[in-house]
């Protein structure tokens, strides 16, 4: 079922979507070679609770953190690790949500660490774009396979492949709504847009092949099939009167 979001809605997913944007900001200027994964979980989790909200993932289906750290082939859905550091030339990934007001915000980072090589810088660049092209058919004349087709069409310009086992979702009072919002498919097919529509809109993006592996020993983490390094790049979003707004910039 699509929940239409009326306007006291979309204000207090406003104020999750900022906490949610302000968290990757903090992690983004907290990212140095030498920290663990670990700390940065921490230091996102006391900033959302500091603002007055929860951490979405943490406990959500039993995740054991506060926000999914990936890096270089894990496409998504790393776990936070004591044991783990950041090094130099990674490509890392954030994945946040925040709960405030009975809402949920939602959105995804990915950053290069240091000398990285330019292939990942480029896939980084690239998957950015592929959420804007995405978001640019984001309006009532349009269909959710619109939006599908103009991501999957930048990214494999550039020979990129796109995940098609994990794909965006609606967003509200619940982490994951409907409709689902595939990263790849056909121009002018699926559900119709509306105003009141909110999606969280995710491109993730793999260097290589767009097949993908799940982790089964910690039950969480994908990677890319291949083993070549993934990017992510996700905001939550809502088509207003006013047309698209993006509450996690």
């Amino acid at each position: 079922m699509i929940i239409i979001k009326n306007a006291n809605d979309i204000e207090k997913m406003r104020i999750a979507g900022k906490i949610v944007g302000d968290t990757l900001r903090l992690l983004e200027d907290s990212l140095r070679p030498g920290i663990s994964t670990y700390e940065l979980d921490k230091i996102a989790e006391t900033y959302i609770r500091k603002s007055g909200a929860i951490p979405s993932f943490l406990g959500y289906g039993g995740f054991p953190g506060s926000v999914c750290i990936s890096i270089d082939e894990e496409v998504v859905h790393g776990i936070p690790s004591k044991t783990r550091y950041i090094e130099e030339g990674m490509l890392v990934s954030f994945d946040v949500g925040a709960f405030i007001g009975n809402f949920h915000g939602d959105a995804a980072r990915s950053v290069v660490i240091g000398n990285a090589s330019e292939e990942k810088i480029k896939l980084l660049e690239v998957t950015r774009e592929c959420f804007f092209k995405g978001i640019e058919k984001f309006n009532e004349e349009n269909r959710i396979g619109d939006i599908s087709f103009a991501i999957q069409q930048h990214a494999e310009s550039f020979g990129y492949g796109v995940v098609r086992d994990l794909v965006g979702h609606g967003i509200g009072s619940e982490m994951h709504e409907d409709p689902q919002v595939p990263n790849f498919g056909n121009a002018g097919r699926g559900l119709r847009l509306k105003v009141g529509m909110a999606l969280a809109i995710e491109p993730m993006i793999n260097l290589g092949t767009h097949k993908v592996d799940f982790n089964q020993e910690d039950g969480w983490t994908v990677t890319t099939r291949d083993k070549k390094p993934s990017a992510h790049y996700e905001n939550t979003t809502v088509l207003t009167d006013n047309g698209v707004e993006i509450l996690t910039l």
